[in-house]
């Protein structure tokens, strides 16, 4: 991303290590919180009521065994009551969603669009894990993760007058820039929504059309409308390649794995989708620029 980039220390004076530190222990914390939404937004349940327990013995979780990683730990990955396994998701979130904040604090530096970039891949994780479990990417995530997109492409321009996204600087979007940012950065925002989710779409609607299947749900196309929101279209077809090499890797792993050979093997490709979304987030550009100089003559 091209990011106006600064350090916490210029800003306010405290050495960086503490904003690394801050950001590592923020995203344990929303770790905590996102096991809470992978397990109980596909059950259509509150995520705030009731407290967290045991699902086996239905015992409150109490505070000091709900520390992010650090309790699954001391417990041994059982349940201090009825010693039930504690799935090691729960840590693997927490830890992954705290490793992820960091990353983004590295890449991104201390401004404004670190905020709503921690938003952005938090969600993502919360559809990773949930495509992971469940193959559905939900729609109570999906929509309101496309809103959040739109109006950070609308607001950022507006309230900081800041060229926080790479889009802007590449065609079509540099033959609008005789109007206002905000207008061509919400431009870029629809654009970059119609290349994701419209791509998927259409590759969908042609196989289906071809061999009478479908090749991923709509839950895939939302996804993308929203991922192409936010980063743009560049960054956003960049996604899907990482995702689709992703997927088609491991998806010829788990066919060769099989005792009987299954093409039709459903794998939920919203977890690929995911994980060249956040790499596109942080390397992005890079990987383009490197893609460009190597292999463009």
């Amino acid at each position: 991303m091209k990011i106006l980039l600064a350090s916490l220390e210029t800003a306010t004076g405290l050495p960086e290590i503490v904003g690394f530190i801050f950001v590592f222990a923020l995203g344990a914390i929303v770790g905590s919180f996102l096991n809470v939404v992978i397990h109980r937004v596909p059950n259509e349940e509150s995520i705030v009521f009731p407290n967290s327990a045991c699902p086996k013995c239905k015992t409150p979780i109490k505070f000091y065994d709900n520390i992010p990683v650090l309790s699954w730990l001391i417990l041994g990955g059982k349940c201090r009551n009825c010693k039930e396994a504690i799935s090691p998701r729960y840590p693997a979130v927490e830890l992954l969603t705290a490793l992820l904040y960091v990353l983004i604090y590295w890449q991104i530096g201390f401004n404004p669009y670190l905020a709503v970039s921690l938003v952005f891949v938090t969600a993502i994780v919360s559809l990773i894990f949930i495509d992971a479990e469940h193959m559905i990417l939900p729609n109570v995530i999906t929509y309101p993760l496309l809103v959040y997109a739109l109006l950070v492409r609308l607001a950022f321009p507006l309230l900081l007058s800041a060229e926080y996204f790479t889009d802007l600087y590449f065609a079509p979007l540099t033959y609008f820039q005789h109007y206002p940012l905000w207008l061509v950065s919400l431009f870029g925002a629809v654009l970059g929504g119609l290349v994701g989710g419209g791509f998927l779409w259409l590759v969908g609607a042609v196989w289906k059309l071809l061999r009478g299947v479908d090749a991923m749900g709509l839950g895939d196309v939302k996804m993308m409308f929203a991922v192409g929101a936010f980063l743009g279209w560049r960054l956003t077809i960049l996604s899907i390649f990482l995702g689709a090499f992703s997927g088609a890797v491991i998806g010829i792993l788990v066919i060769y794995r099989q005792k009987e050979k299954d093409l039709q093997a459903q794998i939920p490709f919203g977890i690929f989708l995911g994980i060249g979304t956040i790499l596109s987030l942080l390397f992005g550009e890079q990987l383009i620029k490197w893609y460009l100089e190597t292999f463009v003559p």
